[in-house]
Parts: C-alpha cells; structure tokens; sequence
C-alpha cells in the first residue's frame, strides 16, 4: 500500500551540529543541470508568490491577461532545467524563484533566475531522501519574506538565508530543539510567517523569531502533521490553525496557549492539508477515507457544522473560490480513483466531479482552475459550480506530478517527483 503525504515549503540546517558541511556556491557555481532556455518576454519582479498557497495563503492568484485560447502544437517552453527530487513547489519574488531538490545523499536549496531558469545561488548539505513508498526529497516549500527567505528540510532542518545572495543568517535543527522525532514522512510543512514570528507544524507547533532564530514558544508534543499554519483574528485575540495527524488545533499567536483541539486522526498519521479559514468557519480534510469537516468556533470550543467522506484530500489542498471548494478527492494508492471535486463550502454538497486526472493538484487564477495532473497535463477549466469546463491542456511533463503548479508574470512554473522543473509561457 502507497501511503504518502506532501505538502510544501522549506527551512534549515544546524551548523553547529557539525553535519552541514556544504556552503552557499556563487552565482556562477551551479549544483545541477544549467537549463535551456529563451528570452522570457515578462519583467522581472512584477508580481509575486512568494510561499506555499501564494500571498494571502488561498491558492488564489489575481493574475489576468493570459488565454486559455492555445495553439495545436502545444505550450511554449521558454527554460527548463533538474533540481533534484522531491516535491518542494516554488516561491517567487524581484525576479528570483526558489526551490528545493534531493540528489544523492544531499538536499539543495535553490535560487534561480526567473527569466532564464539559471542558478543565481544553491545550497546543499546532507541529508536522508525519506522515501517511503514513494520517491522522497523534499516537500516544503521556500517562504520569501522581504529580503529574507526560509526554507524546511527532510530532517528538519530549518534555515534562513539572504534572499539575494545565499548568506545563512539563521538555522534550527528542529528534531534536537523541539525534541521530536523525524516523521514517517519527513518534515514537509511549510514556513508560515506571522509578524515578527516563524511558525511551523512539526510534531509540535512551534514559533521562531524570524530575525534571530530564537524560540518564542512551542506547544506539547502530537503526532506530526504535513500542513502548514494559518491565522485569523477572533474576539480581539490572534489565533494558529494548524492540522496535525491527531486534530485540528488552535493555539493563540502570541504564546502557543491552546484554545481548543478536536480530534481528527488518519489511520496512517498522515493528515497533509492546511486548514482553511473563512468567515468564521475553520475546513479540513484528510484521505484514507476520512473526509472533511467544516468547524465553526463557539465561545472558545471548535463546533463540528458538517463532516462527510465526499472530500478526502491525500496530501493536496482543496481552494475555496466563491463560495465553492475545489479539490481531489481520494489516494493516490487504491487504484488510483481519484475525482476533482466541486463542494459548496457551507454544506458539504457535491456540486460535480470529472475523473481522469489522476492525483492532480491545482490552483486558481482569473476565476479558472489551473491543474496540474499527476501525469504532467497542463489543465485549464472554468471554476464554476455548473460543471465541469474543461477549455485548453497540453502535456508540460512527464513522470509523476503531485506539487502545486504556479502561474505567475504570464508563465506557469510546473515539476515533477524527479525534478524536472518547467517554465512554459500562456498566450496572451
């Protein structure tokens, strides 16, 4: 039996520890295949994405001016180039994409140009590839936070560079300083950044000061989850949701008190996904025939509204979009029957479903759904509740495909678990 979950973002690494043992490589020093690639006819640094799930954390982008309308002979590919394997998406701001691979026995940081695909700095230090019944590497996504960026490896290693040059300013091996055990699946939440504070789902919830590296605070031990953090205001107080494979929990921001935990154990400790936080409701969802569940927070204790087995997310999120929730339902193991979704969000109500996709995943921008499928298909549907609209694909990989496209400056950005990493560019 297959049992995997991913979900993305990446940190660090302790040199300290006396096992970091590579160094930041100039631009001019690269760790893997340089790509080919053209010129790419979009300005650097004019929008961004700069963590898992985008800027506001919804898997939404606000980004127009491309067509669906595209040629017989396929998409455009304008650089592509190895990272290494895993499962890490990618981050992007003032021109620099970063990315995270695995290449024998050694995980890789790396900034990339976004025009061109070349390195512009890689950092690579040891470590396991976790391959548990699948192909393993990382799966965190890098967060870009100003002129910083922080990125999570297999074992935990947390690390905050110089987003320009590669310079480690900060690192935390979370498995000594937490006091955890490395997951069965590795460490693959992504770095979340509230303010002042780093925090992360990683067998506890944890909170760093993103400057310095200190510990704020951090939460009792549970058995790790895959997501990443999310935050909300309620009753003037700021709260963390976070998913971990024994509930949803919710601890205030400021010192990592817990407000309320509601029990939602996998059968395999593998609850992947990241909360979902709208108007007052909290959703989840888990595979393995477990389901999702919508919470809404009543003086302080979770309140269950709904909870049905028509949405199992494996390891990739479902994305709320006006009022609907669109996702994969079901495993990427047990025969491989999985459905794209369409749920209305305050009922649990399944609006359709389409097969063939496979174990796919998916974002949103200019109210259609971008979808990755899990064999490398290029998908662009309409996100509407009447059915589904499928109106252009083209093949982009091959291999298996299970991280988050992102479509940024008129370009999707797409890998597969072998890290291949593409650019192709959408006709205006």
């Amino acid at each position: 039996m297959l049992r995997f979950m991913i979900i993305a973002t990446g940190f660090a690494v302790m040199v300290a520890m006396g096992w970091v043992i590579a160094t930041v490589s100039s631009p001019q020093s690269v760790t893997a295949e340089e790509p080919a690639s053209v010129a790419l006819a979009i300005p650097a640094g004019a929008s961004t994405w700069p963590n898992w799930m985008g800027k506001r954390y919804d898997g939404i982008s606000l980004e127009k001016g491309w067509s669906a309308d595209w040629p017989e002979e396929g998409l455009k590919v304008i650089w592509e180039r190895e990272i290494g394997i895993g499962f890490s998406s990618v981050s992007i701001a003032q021109g620099r994409l970063f990315s995270m691979g695995h290449d024998d026995g050694n995980e890789s940081v790396f900034c990339l140009d976004q025009r061109t695909g070349k390195t512009v700095w890689s950092h690579t230090y040891p470590s396991k590839l976790v391959d548990n019944l699948y192909e393993g590497g990382p799966g965190a996504t890098p967060t870009i936070d100003g002129d910083y960026v922080y990125t999570v490896g297999k074992e935990g290693q947390l690390i905050c560079f110089r987003a320009d040059d590669g310079k480690i300013v900060w690192q935390r091996d979370l498995q000594a300083d937490l006091d955890v055990r490395l997951p069965e699946w590795g460490f693959n939440g992504s770095p979340f950044i509230l303010g002042d504070q780093l925090i992360l789902e990683a067998g506890r919830v944890v909170s760093f000061d993103k400057a310095s590296g200190e510990l704020n605070w951090k939460t009792e031990k549970h058995t790790a989850g895959y997501g990443s953090a999310v935050s909300f205001d309620y009753q003037n107080a700021g709260l963390i949701a976070t998913l971990d494979s024994d509930a949803l929990r919710l601890v205030r921001a400021d010192d990592g008190v817990e407000v309320d935990a509601f029990p939602w154990k996998s059968p395999f400790r593998t609850n992947s996904t990241t909360p979902i936080v709208h108007d007052g409701t909290i959703y989840v969802s888990t595979g393995y025939q477990v389901g999702c569940g919508l919470f809404r927070l009543n003086d302080g204790k979770l309140e269950l509204v709904y909870d049905n087995r028509k949405m199992r997310n494996h390891f990739n999120n479902s994305i709320l979009y006006d009022g609907y929730l669109y996702g994969f339902d079901g495993n990427s193991n047990f025969g491989r029957v999985v459905n794209l979704t369409c749920m209305k969000h305050d009922t649990g109500e399944v609006m359709w479903t389409e097969s063939g996709l496979g174990c796919g995943s998916l974002m949103i921008a200019d109210g259609k759904l971008v979808i990755l499928s899990d064999d490398g298909r290029l998908v662009i549907a309409k996100a509407t509740s009447g059915g589904y609209n499928e109106v252009a694909s083209a093949s982009i990989l091959e291999g298996r495909c299970w991280t988050v496209p992102v479509l940024l400056d008129g370009c999707v950005y797409a890998r597969n678990a072998a890290g291949d990493l593409v650019a192709v560019q959408l006709p205006k």
